[in-house]
């Protein structure tokens, strides 16, 4: 938690965290300040002091939100720096960066850098202050990554914002399953009002504008049909009829406004009715799940859970990449992940190391899935869940796992 990081930076011997870019769209900036209407800023923290935000002068009253005291940018005279640097646009923002790094005193210890920047650009800048300061030292390993270690376990306040998240999605998903089901159907596919099939296109486009009305935003929605649901991140393709009988994958991992918490969500559908062989796979998918989720306790490293997920498939006679790193048929991914400000945060389910142990206030998803391409069909339920004081894990947002949406076909 936040709360935690003062203490995680001096465990690390971490001396500063320097976090630029947008005050929104930007996690790191968004977690630390909640967010602000600016388009560009500097944060300097340091263990012990109160902190600084660096922001342009027209930008003010977005700044001020932040809580932390404030340095206008006008007082840097950059106009000044750019003759210092003969014209040079890049080396004169390289010495506004000196003085702002100078007037924060911070000009030694190891930092570690977050946000937005071009590449290139940051790397430039960091090398110059580098060479302004040397005993300054700029750093970004697993180890020393406290901010993401911070922002895996989540205060009372963020995991309440996740489940409004979930509350969201589910409503939307309830609102899609409708607007499917309710289209006329001909030749074993559903039908707009005009006689036009109804596209994957059509589904987004609807989509969008709901959540628009709603206030939250999407970043690349799944939604995918037959084959394309046989590759996991296949966001599918837009002109794709939406065909009876054929699974549909939707993910949605939607999010706040301004690039706030994220919830992340599968539900696996077909219209009117399913083969068997669809219907027993995805029994499987939902019975791992269950077993999953039943077993979740705090303590336990995330990647048991994935290891238990491959081990739970093979019995079933399902390929997994536990026996084959490289199947793309079967059981193909993570058993899970972390989510927050990112659809991906810690813990991770890819290696059995410190950080991905599960604890307390963890947000969590459990997402198995089967995939079969070749056989032009895919599958994943996935639902977000809360680890508790208890150490158990808690479904945040309730949503049935029916497989086959019925359809009234004319």
């Amino acid at each position: 938690m936040k709360s935690d990081l003062v203490q995680l930076m001096r465990e690390h011997a971490i001396d500063g965290l320097f976090i630029t870019g947008a005050g929104h769209d930007n996690p790191a900036m968004v977690y630390m300040t909640g967010g602000m209407e600016v388009n560009h800023a500097d944060l300097i923290l340091q263990p012990g002091k109160p902190g600084v935000l660096f922001h342009s002068d027209i930008e003010r009253d977005g700044a001020a939100r932040c809580g932390y005291p404030l340095r206008s940018l006008v007082n840097f005279h950059y106009g000044r720096l750019l003759q210092e640097a003969g014209g040079n646009r890049m080396l004169a923002t390289a010495y506004r960066y000196r003085d702002q790094f100078a007037s924060a005193g911070l000009t030694s210890g190891r930092v570690v850098v977050y946000g937005q920047m071009d590449v290139g650009q940051g790397h430039y800048l960091l090398s110059k202050l580098e060479e302004f300061f040397p005993d300054l030292q700029f750093v970004m390993e697993p180890a020393s990554d406290v901010l993401r270690i911070a922002r895996a376990v989540k205060d009372e306040q963020e995991i309440t914002r996740i489940k409004r998240m979930g509350e969201v999605t589910v409503e939307v998903a309830a609102g899609m399953a409708d607007f499917l089901t309710l289209h006329a159907v001909r030749n074993q596919q559903l039908v707009k009002k005009d006689g036009e099939p109804l596209t994957i296109g059509d589904v987004k486009t609807w989509l969008r504008l709901n959540l628009l009305e709603k206030g939250v935003q999407e970043q690349g929605t799944i939604l995918s049909i037959g084959r394309d649901a046989g590759v996991p991140h296949n966001e599918g393709n837009q002109a794709s009829p939406i065909r009876l009988g054929e699974t549909i994958i939707f993910d949605a991992f939607f999010q706040e406004a301004g690039g706030g918490y994220f919830y992340d969500f599968t539900r696996t559908w077909c219209l009117g009715h399913a083969s068997d062989e669809i219907q027993r796979d995805h029994e499987a998918v939902r019975s791992v799940h269950q077993k999953i989720a039943g077993a979740i306790k705090a303590g336990i490293s995330f990647y048991d859970y994935q290891k238990m997920a491959c081990e739970l498939f093979q019995q079933q006679g399902y390929p997994t990449i536990l026996e084959n790193p490289a199947t793309q048929e079967g059981y193909v991914h993570g058993v899970g992940h972390g989510i927050g400000l990112e659809v991906h945060e810690l813990p991770a389910a890819n290696a059995d190391i410190p950080e991905n142990n599960l604890q307390p206030g963890m947000v969590i998803t459990v997402e198995p899935g089967l995939y079969f391409p070749g056989k032009g069909y895919g599958m994943r339920v996935e639902d977000s869940y809360q680890i508790l004081e208890d150490g158990s894990a808690r479904r945040l947002a309730e949503y049935p796992w029916d497989l086959v949406l019925p359809v009234h076909e004319k």
